[in-house]
């Protein structure tokens, strides 16, 4: 009667054993997966924001040089193409980025041949608030970026690797990086690099 009941009590403690090392490893998935939409959503906030500073960036640089519209239509394009990209995802967004990262290194050259306009104290606040954006988009970015590399470093080492797609974590999670061809630095007094 013993032997039967140590064998049991063997078989409940590995059966248990076994139920918590599949919670754990489900746990750590789940936890990372939150984490990186958590860090996702953050990259968007700052994406929006400096969305929004743009088309009173674009005002006040028409008010100097109203004769530079292609210039201006196309930073308004590259703007309405990375907030739809935000929902479209890490790959699109990062792409897009580039795109308006390309477009305000030409306002600003158009900028940098209006002193009147370089020296306008609303030009200045608004260059400030889109370089204190960019250092936080490249935070938010970074962030991510860690956070999807533990992520899919988690999915695809040993055991995790085994379960994971019978856990629900089927796919990698996308990297938001701007390519280094598409990275440009505007032009300012400062020389501040976006």
């Amino acid at each position: 009667m013993t032997i039967g009941l140590i064998i049991v009590v063997v078989l409940v403690v590995l059966l248990l054993g076994l139920v918590g090392f599949f919670a754990a490893m489900y746990n750590s998935l789940v936890r990372l997966n939150i984490k990186a939409g958590e860090a996702w959503s953050g990259i968007t906030v700052q994406l929006k924001r400096r969305a929004d500073l743009i088309p009173n960036l674009v005002n006040t640089v028409k008010g100097y040089a109203a004769h530079e519209s292609g210039v201006f239509e196309k930073v308004t394009a590259a703007r309405a193409s990375v907030v739809n990209a935000v929902d479209a995802g890490p790959a699109a967004a990062a792409k897009a980025e580039g795109e308006l990262t390309g477009a305000l290194k030409s306002l600003f050259a158009v900028a940098e041949s209006y002193p009147d306009l370089k020296a306008s104290q609303n030009f200045m606040d608004l260059q400030a608030n889109l370089t204190d954006t960019e250092d936080k988009i490249s935070a938010s970015r970074r962030f991510y970026n860690s956070t999807v590399t533990q992520f899919n470093t988690k999915r695809k080492t040993f055991p995790t690797n085994i379960f994971a797609n019978m856990l629900g974590f089927t796919t990698d999670k996308e990297f938001f990086d701007v390519d280094d061809a598409e990275r440009a630095t505007l032009e300012k007094p400062t020389e501040v690099s976006f």
